[in-house]
């Protein structure tokens, strides 16, 4: 996922500031994993679950039931995720890095491919395997998670140039929204026609004040807050209300500027993304990454065709679908190349997309839903698949990068070399000539 622009203050670098901010949330992301799988395989365990579903709170839905924390968790505080998500693709189609086709055409294209190869790879495993039922998990290896891959990226440090790490947020961007718009049309079931009608009148108020130069944010957090309940009710996933909300804020365009201190949606993300990333984040994280492996889940319940084919699906398909894309595309003349990027690090960048964390787990709860033992083993299974996917394709691709990064800095130094004794000879040839 991507994030702001820094607000006008002075010559600060917002792409600096925000991926600083992004790579310390993705390092935090991880120990609430790591603090997870602990957790889930030691005697703490029964404290961990229990406190998560066995909790319950008051019913807003008969469709959800008594809203437990991890209800609130992924119903609620995932909301503001989304909404942060929504107030990102406005801001980089209107006044970002997605505002033009020429600008859109190569992360566009590479995101599509990452999202559609990888769920190609996880159906020829589970079709193989004689398992269609579980077809329903096809969207899970598609994601990215840009926190974890940015915070991979930040032990590398500088040697990452600046254009690779500005692509994989780009790509972010587009993972992001396709990801939406898959939970929404096939992940949303029973729908009720009476509150999706009550809350599509009051998007549409939300945008009419918008149109009418309302730029208040008090008036749109109660229309938001309005409209998370009334999109909960109706059986689509609450946290699309986020998206739809955030598409209403008002933003003052600032081209080729850092962001306008004044613009509504550039104050909501200024605000917002901090929380997003040290607390909303990991703490999705720590409540959906526990697997209770140790004396559970058998060495053939680990490689099952679930979590075998959403571990290939990131980590094959994802690297497949990204580079493939982009190779034909600069080959074909569809669109230019990364600049300052070889290919070995084009190809490190989509092996570090196959971090599939955040978004791949959320989409599994929504995949294998249900009480019964047996939806809660595939859930299971589905989070050691995005585990065991991730955490490869974040080791290889951090490997490959940091190859490919040495070896750019030594025919760099090379260049520099070659530059200076062409100046040294110069300067001797005119002297000579004097």
């Amino acid at each position: 996922m991507a994030a702001p622009r820094a607000p006008r203050t002075g010559n600060a670098s917002a792409l600096r500031k925000f991926l600083e901010s992004e790579a310390a949330g993705g390092v935090l992301l991880m120990f609430a994993a790591a603090a997870a799988m602990i957790i889930a395989n030691s005697p703490l365990y029964e404290f961990y679950h229990h406190y998560l579903h066995e909790i319950e709170g008051p019913v807003l839905t008969e469709k959800l039931g008594p809203m437990t924390p991890h209800l609130w968790i992924n119903d609620g505080l995932m909301a503001i995720f989304f909404f942060l998500v929504g107030l990102e693709i406005k801001r980089e189609f209107i006044d970002g890095r997605l505002a033009t086709w020429d600008d859109r055409r190569l992360p566009v294209i590479a995101a599509l491919g990452g999202m559609a190869v990888p769920a190609i790879v996880f159906l020829i495993v589970v079709y193989a395997a004689g398992m269609p039922e579980l077809s329903r998990g096809w969207a899970i290896p598609a994601a990215t998670d840009i926190a974890f891959a940015i915070g991979v990226l930040a032990l590398l440090g500088n040697r990452v140039p600046a254009s690779l790490k500005l692509f994989l947020v780009t790509v972010a961007i587009v993972d992001d929204m396709c990801a939406v718009a898959i939970i929404a049309l096939f992940y949303t079931t029973g729908l009720k026609v009476a509150y999706l009608g009550a809350a599509a009148v009051v998007l549409a108020i939300m945008f009419g004040i918008n149109r009418a130069g309302v730029r208040s944010l008090p008036i749109y957090f109660v229309f938001t807050l309005i409209l998370w309940y009334l999109v909960l009710m109706s059986g689509v996933h609450a946290t699309i209300a986020g998206v739809l909300a955030a598409l209403t804020i008002p933003i003052t365009k600032s081209p080729g500027a850092p962001d306008d201190a004044e613009s509504p949606l550039h104050k909501l993300e200024h605000a917002i993304a901090p929380i997003s990333a040290f607390f909303i984040i990991p703490v999705f994280g720590f409540a959906n990454a526990g697997v209770e492996i140790i004396g559970k889940l058998s060495l053939e319940e680990v490689f099952a065709p679930l979590p075998l084919g959403i571990a290939l699906g990131l980590l094959i398909g994802k690297q497949l679908g990204i580079f493939g894309s982009i190779w034909v595309c600069v080959k074909t003349g569809f669109a230019k190349k990364i600049p300052n990027a070889n290919w070995q690090q084009i190809y490190g960048l989509s092996m570090m997309c196959g971090i599939g964390f955040t978004m791949s787990l959320f989409i599994g709860e929504l995949a294998f839903k249900g009480n019964d033992e047996y939806m809660q083993l595939l859930r299971d299974e589905a989070k050691i698949g995005i585990l065991m996917g991730s955490l490869v394709s974040a080791v290889v691709g951090y490997f490959v990068l940091r190859s490919a990064c040495q070896k750019r800095l030594k025919e760099l130094e090379a260049e520099r070399a070659m530059e200076a004794a062409a100046k040294a000879a110069a300067k001797t040839d005119a002297q000579a000539a004097e």
